[in-house]
């Protein structure tokens, strides 16, 4: 069972999922990645002309606002570089929206009117705007669009989540991700299922893009080479081992931790450089990384909540700051969590982690190591 199998939104509450979709950590991650978005386009446009239509997807998209905040920052800096090169026909835009079957569309849809009225308030600067959002189901781990279609795609935060729990993690018993002192059958096992999943998305990217097309993926990534030498990835260790307290106490089976994994995986730097050099439908034009402390959305809290949750001097209490975080997590793995031990355990489960992230947040300040590529269509 994986997670393009089982739609990762489907069972987190409203509340939770919105939280992650709007969330601080989200809202970092494209205001780091503007400026990779802002010279891809004025690269591409600059080599390949403007076309009449502007076709380009979002996959992965979820369903919260930081969806259309991206597009509406695509379309103004296109129009940005029309009125630099004085163009005087705006192109239109065709926008494809996708994530698997289970997103909330119907959520991204009830957007739509405010969006387009926000695009043209400004008569003067989008004159003759014309913009065509419309949404995609399906896994992006396959073909998605007819060949050629698009001219860029870009995705936030999806391409960490693999198609399948990988096969052969017997022995991974007491973790449910790729920790430190895994077996190195844990790691090869992971890296094979990561090594087909991007392989194929390269490959159906390669046949849907237009030749010169740009795409501009953002993911959690690994900051070593060797898994084995640095836990990137400490949070499910932690999540771990709130399961085994549960297990030891007969909330949760013995036998239903053994055999549960997460379907994510975060690459490192040269692991993404050699597939893509490898599969060869795409340049790596550019590589960069930023770090995002797990807490960054606690000082995004709004004023009221933070008024009532400050601790003295305006410090966050520890405990509300391991909730932040575990509400965050909760948000992407509330659904796999839920699929695999029944519902019932899950409130408990996150009270509990909350505690444990507290204890850990009071003496660690860990971040996730975050990508951004782009590349071009060859």
């Amino acid at each position: 069972m994986g997670v393009q199998e089982v739609d990762v939104h489907m069972t987190a509450g409203d509340d939770v999922r919105s939280y992650a979709n709007n969330s601080a950590h989200q809202k970092i991650g494209i205001s780091k990645a503007r400026h990779v978005l802002d010279e891809t386009l004025k690269e591409m446009l600059a080599d390949s002309g403007f076309p009449k239509c502007f076709k380009m997807a979002d996959l992965g998209c979820s369903s919260g606002p930081n969806t259309l905040s991206v597009v509406a920052q695509i379309i103004g800096t296109i129009e940005g570089l029309c009125e630099l090169k004085n163009v005087d026909e705006l192109p239109e835009f065709e926008v494809f929206l996708n994530d698997l079957s289970g997103n909330d569309f119907n959520n991204l849809f009830k957007l739509l009117p405010d969006f387009y009225k926000k695009l043209n308030d400004h008569p003067a600067k989008n004159k003759g705007l014309r913009c065509f959002i419309s949404g995609l189901p399906g896994s992006f781990y396959g073909r998605l669009f007819p060949t050629n279609a698009l001219n860029f795609v870009y995705s936030s935060f999806s391409l960490q989540w693999l198609s399948k729990i990988p096969d052969g993690l017997e022995k991974n018993k007491q973790d449910i991700h790729m920790a430190m002192a895994s077996p190195p059958e844990i790691f090869d096992a992971y890296a094979r299922q990561y090594q087909r999943d991007f392989t194929t998305f390269l490959s159906s990217r390669g046949e849907e893009m237009s030749c010169g097309g740009r795409m501009v993926p953002t993911f959690v990534g690994r900051s070593v080479e060797d898994p084995s030498t640095k836990d990137d990835c400490t949070h499910f260790k932690l999540l771990a081992g709130v399961l085994l307290e549960m297990v030891n106490e007969g909330h949760v089976k013995e036998t239903d931790l053994h055999s549960f994994n997460m379907p994510i995986y975060t690459p490192c730097k040269q692991e993404v450089e050699a597939l893509i050099h490898n599969e060869g439908s795409f340049n790596l034009d550019k590589f960069e990384h930023f770090l995002v402390p797990w807490d960054a959305h606690v000082e995004h809290e709004n004023t009221e909540d933070r008024a009532s949750a400050l601790g003295p001097k305006g410090s966050v209490p520890d405990y509300r700051r391991g909730k932040l975080v575990s509400d965050f997590i909760r948000a992407y793995t509330e659904p796999v969590l839920a699929s695999h031990f029944g519902s019932s355990i899950i409130d408990d489960l996150y009270v509990r982690y909350a505690k444990k992230l507290a204890e850990y947040l009071s003496t660690e300040k860990p971040s996730f190591f975050n990508v951004i590529i782009c590349l071009s269509k060859k």
